[in-house]
């Protein structure tokens, strides 16, 4: 391949954001990159300020709707295939990068032959971690590792179960293999489910705790209340029923059902209750997209049910444990 990098960085109603997102992009000391913006249907003036944006490295593509986080950034990876670039970055409009991320990342992943390369995500203020890599547990559900902690306590460099979409590296030829991100997602969980995917084909993921980026988070769903909740009920057991192998499926689908009724009791008493209900009953309607998708995924699985075992996390995630000791008005201490 002649082409080192793409950038697909998706804009959705917030070209203030994603204009200072391309200033960091841009500023990288690496420089065999380029930059496939999309816009995913925006109605505000995003399509007139961000198309004003002059730079040779930069490619604008209009989409008249939006097809969520999963199609939008399937037009950039097509693109990318397409020119033959070597990595694809997938970078959220509500986040920066420091100047040396993309060397570091390239660097990461040169060495350690990761096909999906991830960094430290902090939050917008660099006082908290984002995230630094993503966990699936034996819940059942993902979780992003060592969320809300203090910068000072990010792990070490190591490999990792998966990466969040909004800040994260993949090679090309992963997408060639296991296909793109799945829309039926649309947005939420998608990021996790190709992470799962690249796992069960053999493929690696990194991640590099040097390579530091700061998000805004939620930025983008804030404008469209209730859609996080509802995707999220949706797409759980979709991400559950295509990937987790046989070996797994009764003990992680046991506690997934307590944990998932456990959310919805949890956003009933929040006012979400009707945003959760609509979710779940749309995710029936994915069953049948899940189960053919199991049946291709796990006929060319390439790890044993015992390697996923020892990748994925035992035991609750913990944005969980806090959200079931709301339900019982638990304290701290009440719970070990």
């Amino acid at each position: 391949m002649k082409n080192r990098t793409a950038f697909v960085i998706l804009n959705f109603n917030g070209w203030r954001d994603t204009v200072k997102c391309l200033d960091s992009v841009f500023g990288q000391s690496c420089r065999n990159f380029r930059v496939i913006l999309i816009d995913n249907g925006s109605k505000d003036e995003s399509v007139k300020k961000l198309g004003a944006i002059k730079n040779s490295r930069l490619t604008f593509i209009k989409n008249k709707e939006n097809s969520g986080f999963a199609g939008g950034v399937n037009i950039g990876i097509k693109w990318a295939m397409e020119n033959q670039y070597e990595h694809v970055v997938l970078l959220n409009n509500d986040a920066h990068i420091e100047k040396d991320w993309l060397k570091k990342l390239l660097e990461a992943q040169d060495k350690n032959q990761s096909a999906i390369t991830t960094g430290l995500l902090l939050s917008a203020d660099g006082q908290k971690i984002d995230d630094a890599g993503d966990f699936y547990t034996t819940w059942g559900v993902p979780m992003l590792r060592a969320e809300f902690s203090p910068r000072a306590k990010a792990p070490k460099s190591s490999f990792i179960f998966g990466a969040t979409g909004g800040a994260v590296m993949y090679k090309t030829e992963l997408f060639n293999d296991i296909g793109l991100f799945d829309e039926k997602f649309f947005a939420y969980d998608e990021d996790v489910d190709v992470s799962f995917r690249a796992q069960l084909a053999g493929y690696k993921c990194y991640y590099e705790r040097g390579a530091v980026a700061y998000h805004k988070h939620s930025a983008t769903s804030k404008k469209m209340p209730g859609l996080a909740v509802y995707q999220l009920f949706k797409n759980l057991p979709m991400l559950y029923l295509k990937n987790v192998p046989s070996g797994m499926l009764f003990s992680t689908g046991v506690k997934l059902f307590l944990l998932y009724w456990l959310f919805f009791i949890y956003r009933l008493f929040r006012g979400d209750g009707w945003s959760a209900l609509k979710g779940a009953i749309a995710s029936f309607g994915l069953y049948p997209h899940a189960l053919t998708e199991r049946r291709r995924i796990q006929k060319t699985k390439k790890v044993s049910t015992k390697y996923i075992k020892s990748i994925i996390y035992h035991g609750l995630p913990l944005r969980s444990v806090r959200r079931i000791r709301q339900i019982f008005g638990l304290k701290e201490k009440d719970v070990s």
